[in-house]
């Protein structure tokens, strides 16, 4: 009888790959719960399994004290000598308990016990187990579907696939053989601890370690992948040795290791890509089957990326929802900002018209007081114009600013720009006053160059009269452009028939040159 119990205890430790040890410490703990429900006692029970007889014993343990403080737990020196003459201080004595009367309800509690911890036994041991296979491919078999999940078989447990580790276009069946990645082992679980996935991307290495043995004994390594289950996968490779080329590998004569693994994955599409150390020329490849016209790094403290592509190219480097440029920026770990030659050229435009446009500091409004300026300085509005784009709304968020305030500040701007619109008339009046100013000005210049024209002639005779020519000419020049046609139609008028009043002028000036030259003469030979 003692040898079937313990074979029995043996058969089920290997079904459940626990030790012997465990099961027979759930025994004894079994026990305990059992005995402590019938003899409803608050004593120290302990329990006991003997293999030579099958016999599970229980007892009660006192401990010898000198001073007796709780009796249940305590005996004195001299009773536990009556029990055990060897007893000492300190020594446990233990009672046996009958377990005969136990019963059934007891038994029951019993097997409760013992089956609740042989499944923690087994949990941990699967736990610890499967703990250090996470990214390891496996072949299970599908078993049954709990909703939107699927339990599958791995041999010695069941394992879960969760609805979010299933690809998108796979559909499967009761009894359907499957690979999976061991994706993470779950403790706490109530059902299967262990987790699987068909949509991970280490998936895809792990089938290309299986397909490429370049990839298996290292000298072709996957650097990055990244994976949109069902529809399509990048993976950037390198190489180790300079004679193999990590994407002929990959790809295998005629495509057959990498169309083995499309076939495992039920046709979803997969890009091999060369990997770079540098970002720019990384990003290029990563893009493709789209040809990249430039890449610049913009941030590099965030990550981010401006890739420009020719017009015709910008769709198929976004692809399908986006999904090629967001596969590769998962590849690369960086964002990527992707434009077309003209929105790159129109950005460009726009920002050189915000460079030259005119702008109006905000010290013109009148009715704005300093303070209020200030405020809207923070806020980063530094003109008119800007502050004209602005709506009411944007204003109030401004701190400090509200709600009449920013009435007061429309009709400041309101004003601003009508007076702008009324700046043509002045304009005019403008003009008239200049030209007013400009005839009265060749009225009064024609007398001073006339009589520049006078001074030339003795200039010739005397240095001295040459640099006050001279002077006198620049003079004139700088009185403007006005002043030499006047002076050149007072030089024209000489010739014309009604011209008296030139005469009359002009014949003093000579007289003049003429008395002016005989003191030059007289002075020429000292």
């Amino acid at each position: 009888m003692a040898n079937l119990l313990y074979q029995q205890i043996e058969m089920l430790s290997r079904e459940k790959h626990i030790e012997p040890e465990i099961v027979v410490s759930a025994i004894e703990d079994a026990m305990v719960v059992a005995a402590r429900k019938f003899y409803k006692t608050e004593e120290d029970l302990r329990a006991k399994f003997n293999q030579e007889s099958g016999q599970v014993d229980v007892y009660a343990v006192q401990t010898v004290v000198e001073e007796v403080t709780d009796p249940k737990k305590e005996i004195t020196l001299a009773e536990a000598k009556k029990k055990n003459p060897a007893a000492e201080v300190g020594t446990e004595i233990l009672t046996t308990k009958p377990t005969d009367v136990l019963g059934r309800i007891a038994a029951q509690t019993a097997k409760q016990v013992i089956l609740q911890k042989v499944r923690e036994a087994e949990r941990d041991t699967i736990f610890n187990e499967y703990n250090g296979r996470v990214g390891e491919l496996v072949t299970v078999i599908v078993k049954r579907s709990e909703g939107p999940d699927l339990i599958v078989d791995m041999g010695r447990t069941e394992a879960r696939l969760p609805k979010r580790e299933q690809s998108k276009l796979e559909t499967y069946n009761i009894g359907e053989r499957l690979r999976v990645v061991i994706k993470a082992v779950d403790r706490a679980a109530k059902g299967p601890q262990v987790i699987v996935s068909r949509a991970d991307a280490s998936l895809v290495q792990r089938l290309f370690e299986m397909e490429v043995p370049e990839i298996y004994d290292g000298t072709v390594q996957i650097r990055h992948a990244a994976r949109e289950a069902g529809e399509r996968t990048k993976v950037a490779v390198m190489s180790r040795d300079k004679d193999v080329d990590p994407v002929g590998a990959c790809v295998g004569m005629k495509g057959m290791r990498v169309q083995s693994i499309i076939r495992e994955l039920r046709g979803e599409k997969i890009d091999i890509i060369p990997y770079n150390e540098e970002t720019v020329a990384f990003a290029q490849k990563a893009l493709s089957p789209a040809k990249v016209t430039r890449v610049q790094i913009t941030d590099p403290d965030n990550k981010k990326l401006e890739v420009i592509v020719e017009d015709s190219q910008l769709s198929l480097a976004i692809g399908k929802k986006g999904q090629n440029v967001r596969l590769a920026s998962k590849l690369i770990g960086w964002d990527i900002d992707i434009k077309s030659e003209e929105e790159k050229r129109q950005e460009i435009e726009e920002q050189m018209t915000a460079l030259t446009a005119p702008t109006t500091p905000l010290t013109s409004l009148a009715g704005v007081g300093a303070k209020t300026i200030e405020k809207m300085e923070a806020a980063g509005i530094n003109s008119v114009e800007k502050l004209a784009s602005m709506t009411p709304e944007q204003l109030m968020e401004i701190p400090g600013i509200g709600e009449k305030m920013v009435d007061k500040i429309y009709q400041a701007v309101n004003r601003f720009y009508e007076s702008g619109s009324e700046a043509p008339a002045a304009g005019e009046g403008a003009v008239d006053a200049e030209a007013a100013a400009t005839e009265g000005t060749v009225e009064a210049e024609v007398p001073a160059a006339e009589g520049t024209v006078d001074a030339e002639a003795p200039a010739v005779e005397g240095e001295g009269e040459i640099a006050e020519a001279t002077e006198t000419a620049e003079n004139a020049e700088a009185a403007g452009a006005d002043v030499v046609e006047n002076v050149e139609a007072a030089e024209a008028a000489k010739d014309t028939p009604a011209g008296d009043e030139t005469h009359a002028e002009v014949a003093p000036a000579e007289n003049e040159s003429e008395a002016g030259a005989g003191p030059a003469k007289d002075e020429k030979p000292e």
